[in-house]
């Protein structure tokens, strides 16, 4: 109890002990610690005040304001819980830590700075222990978002101004800084410090861009907005830059029919107005003044006026363009032969420009030869310029000589080059025919070189060309060339002492094949080759010819392929007496012509083993499907390649039969053409196959023969399919009985209505009835009498069927020596299908006639 009582005496204690002493220790039982710590925290944010590492047996949190000496309690706990004072709402959302005295307090107001002190009791009962812990909250305030003010945002270059940096909150201190963008985006660091406020003198133009202030404390930093400082300047003394670029001792030079762009800038803010005048004169406004196909005359002074129109500042510039204009394209150098293809001369000219262009041979070739200037051809001898180099001065192959022209328009001079080669091959010499060969070409080449090479011809009896450089034709009328001796051609060059040749040889030409009999199968490609023996001059086209004598061409029967010494003739899809026979390939040149032929024989496949039909048969009563078999007579492979399965129509099923009305088209529609329907099968393993989609009123016939490529064998034997087996016999006999009874009383009844309406249909009435009118027992005379006969007389017999058949049956003509006088003859189009076993129902029709 003791103990307790001298705990609650430390609540007592002056603040002045409390505030004096930051860690007091008494050496005895009673011993009273004590502990500062500093803490900081932000606006807004959260902290936590520690009160020791264990959790004590009592404590009490107080709080002592800034400025002020009282202590006021804010939580404790006296052994019976947490108690929160009304205090603590104003310091923030305060909560303790479970299991310790620890407080956190949330959303941290600016009133909660100050000292917080923790009165921590420990061994109450036995020795107690007093610890003080004075906690220093410091809460700091984050930085705003600062704003930035300038005292002039265009200044003039020269001026000051100054700029400031606002900030609405803010725990200090506070750090400054000032950068500063430029037009291209590079940042740099323009000022900083601890103040708000900077000045600056001297504004000039490296000033102009986007400026912005950074705000620092101990929380946060925050930057500003970025705000444009304009600096006004200028303008400097203008720049004219011409384009294009040409220097000369008077100023700028130009080539004359260019485009010539003179472009003035001068630094200044605002933009500079610009203003051009030539020689004085007033000719253009803006930075730019564009000469398109600029002339002589255009040659003088130009100068570029600057205005700033915000200062009223203006500056100057005049320039000299001199306008010149080279001779077009580059020096020329070429080698000409000299003295009959001996000697060597080198030209080299550029004529026209302004001034003239100054031309000249390197140091070696005017010691070697001798300096030619005609000046009586060449008003100007600077344009054209000739070296000769004699017999004795002549290079190596492959030389190079160069000659330099230089003009003032050009700040570099230009050379040019020509090589003195022999060409790089021989001659070439080659024949050919014209297309009406009329004429024989005999060419001769000698391609390359400079300069070019010399070429003549000679042959046989005086026939032969004079000489023309690079090439030489020599042209003989067809048929006059001679075999025994050979034309030659001769090529000289100066470069060479000994001249070179090259020769043909004309021979007439000679053909081979690989094969004199080709023996193929019917219905397959075969190819008939033909080729010259050698490579004959001159060159003839090969031609083949068929076994009809006729020119072959590219046709979906032939296919050529030549060249000049071969040609192959492709024969596609043969056929046994078509294309059998003699084929002719020939060709001939100049000299002569030769052929040779190829015998085609085209055999046809061997005739495959019969087939026999051992099963046909309906897979259901439907009557839509019929599954075949058949087997083959021999079985070895190869034989046959497939095999073709054929079916007709045989006649119809009873039931179908047509009324008497029906015409004879119509008739035959139903029974359908007597030909044979084609179903191909290439596979020739198959002995089994099931028709699909047929007609169940129609009875079919089914025949399978054998195919070997193009070789059709002997079909076999045609087979009816047959029912498949059932029980249902006695159903299917009754009804078809039934059947007839139904169709005999139908053609009955539309006789009676017939006779009694003879005149309404008289044309029915008289192909029924017509040739037995003679032979009625009673004659009607009127038309009453056909409507009492009609009602009194009627069906006397109708006669037995002999088969089943259809359903509704025409009245059919008895023969002369059954019929009786009053029996009904249809026409032959209502007769039954060809074919048809099913005899048709005759019907003995007797009218009984009463008159008035």
């Amino acid at each position: 109890m003791v103990a307790k009582l001298l705990g609650l005496a430390f609540l007592f204690l002056p603040v002045s002990l409390v505030t004096c002493a930051t860690h007091v220790q008494i050496k005895s039982n009673w011993e009273v610690v004590y502990q500062d710590i500093s803490v900081y925290g932000v606006v807004g944010k959260a902290v936590i005040l520690e009160c020791g590492t264990t959790l004590p047996d009592m404590y009490i949190w107080s709080f002592t304001k800034p400025g002020t000496e009282a202590i006021k309690a804010v939580v404790y706990d006296l052994g019976k819980g947490t108690r929160i004072q009304k205090l603590a709402v104003t310091l923030g959302q305060l909560t303790v830590i479970s299991n310790s005295a620890a407080v956190s307090i949330e959303n941290l107001p600016v009133a909660a700075q100050g000292l917080f002190t923790c009165q921590a009791f420990y061994d109450i009962e036995q020795e107690p222990k007093v610890v003080y812990h004075y906690v220093h909250l410091t809460v700091r305030v984050p930085v705003s978002k600062p704003y930035l003010l300038m005292s002039d945002v265009s200044p003039v270059e020269g001026s000051t101004m100054w700029m400031r940096c606002n900030l609405e909150n803010g725990t200090g201190p506070i750090q400054y800084v000032w950068q500063h963008e430029t037009r291209t985006g590079n940042i740099s660091t323009f000022a900083q410090g601890n103040t708000s406020l900077i000045n600056v003198t001297d504004v000039n133009r490296n000033h102009t861009g986007w400026f912005r202030c950074v705000a620092s404390n101990n929380v946060n930093s925050e930057r500003s907005n970025r705000l444009w400082l304009d600096t006004i300047f200028g303008p400097d003394i203008p720049q004219i830059d011409v384009t294009p670029y040409s220097m000369t001792e008077r100023g700028y030079s130009a080539l004359e029919r260019e485009t010539v762009a003179l472009l003035c800038q001068a630094q200044s803010n605002p933009a500079s107005q610009y203003v051009w005048f030539y020689n004085n004169s007033q000719v253009y406004t803006g930075p730019q003044l564009t000469i398109t196909k600029i002339l002589r005359m255009h040659t003088g002074d130009y100068a570029c006026l600057a205005q700033n129109t915000y200062l009223n500042t203006r500056s100057r510039k005049t320039i000299s363009l001199t306008v010149y204009y080279p001779p077009d394209g580059s020096p020329s150098c070429s080698v000409q032969p000299a003295l009959n293809h001996t000697s060597l001369r080198l030209l080299c000219s550029w004529p026209g420009g302004f001034p003239s262009a100054s031309l000249h041979w390197s140091e070696d070739l005017k010691r070697l030869g001798q300096e030619e200037a005609d000046t009586r051809q060449q008003p100007n001898p600077l344009t054209n310029t000739a070296i000769l180099l004699p017999a004795d001065g002549l290079t190596s192959n492959n030389s190079l000589f160069s000659c330099m022209g230089s003009h003032p328009a050009l700040k570099q001079s230009i050379a040019c080059s020509t090589r003195s080669y022999v060409p790089p091959a021989e001659p070439v010499c080659f024949a050919y025919v014209t297309n009406n060969k009329q004429y024989l070409m005999l060419s001769c080449s000698w391609d390359g070189g400079a300069p070019k090479a010399l070429v003549w011809w000679e042959g046989p009896g005086d026939q032969g060309k004079g000489g023309e450089e690079n090439s030489n034709i020599l042209i003989l009328r067809y048929g006059t060339a001679r075999s025994e001796k050979p034309y030659t051609c001769h090529a000289k060059h100066p470069l060479l002492v000994q001249t070179k040749t090259c020769r043909l040889t004309l021979e007439a030409p000679v053909l081979l094949t690989q094969r004199r009999v080709v023996s193929v199968y019917e219905g397959s490609d075969v190819q008939l080759t033909c080729n010259l023996r050698a490579n004959y001059l001159p060159v003839s086209e090969i031609t083949w010819f068929n076994n009809q004598g006729a020119d072959t061409h590219d046709t979906s029967k032939y296919k050529l392929l030549r060249t000049s010494a071969w040609a192959n003739l492709t024969v596609r899809d043969t056929d046994e007496t078509g294309d059998s026979g003699e084929y002719r390939c020939t060709t001939s040149n100049a000299v002569g012509g030769t052929e040779i032929n190829v015998t085609l024989v085209v055999k046809r496949h061997p005739m495959p083993p019969n087939a026999t039909l051992i099963n046909a048969m309906y897979n259901s009563r439907q009557r839509i499907e019929v599954e075949l078999e058949w087997q083959v007579q021999s079985e070895e492979p190869g034989g046959w390649t497939g095999f073709l399965l054929e079916h007709r129509w045989v006649s119809e099923r009873p039931g179908r039969r047509g009324s008497s009305n029906d015409s004879k088209d119509e008739a035959e529609d139903r029974i359908g053409p007597p030909v044979w329907s084609h179903n191909f099968i290439q596979d020739p393993d198959v002995r089994s196959h099931t028709v699909l989609r047929l007609t169940p009123t129609t009875t079919y016939q089914f025949r399978v023969t054998p195919v070997n490529h193009r070789t059709i064998g002997h079909p076999s034997a045609p087979k009816t399919p047959a029912e498949p087996r059932s029980n249902m016999y006695p159903a299917v006999i009754g009804a078809a009985i039934g059947g007839m009874l139904f169709a005999a009383l139908l053609t009955a009844l539309l006789l009676v209505y017939v006779i009694r309406n003879r005149n309404n249909n008289p044309r029915l009435h008289d192909m029924l009835f017509g040739l037995q009118h003679s032979q009625s027992r009673e004659n009607i005379n009127f038309p009453e009498d056909d409507v009492v006969g009609g009602s009194e007389g009627g069906i006397e017999e109708i006669g037995g069927f002999s088969s089943p058949g259809p359903t509704m049956a025409l009245p059919r003509a008895a023969s002369p020596l059954t019929a009786s006088p009053m029996s009904a003859t249809p026409s032959a189009s209502q007769g039954p299908p060809p074919g048809d076993d099913n005899e048709p129902v005759s019907v003995t029709i007797t009218v009984n006639a009463t008159g008035s």
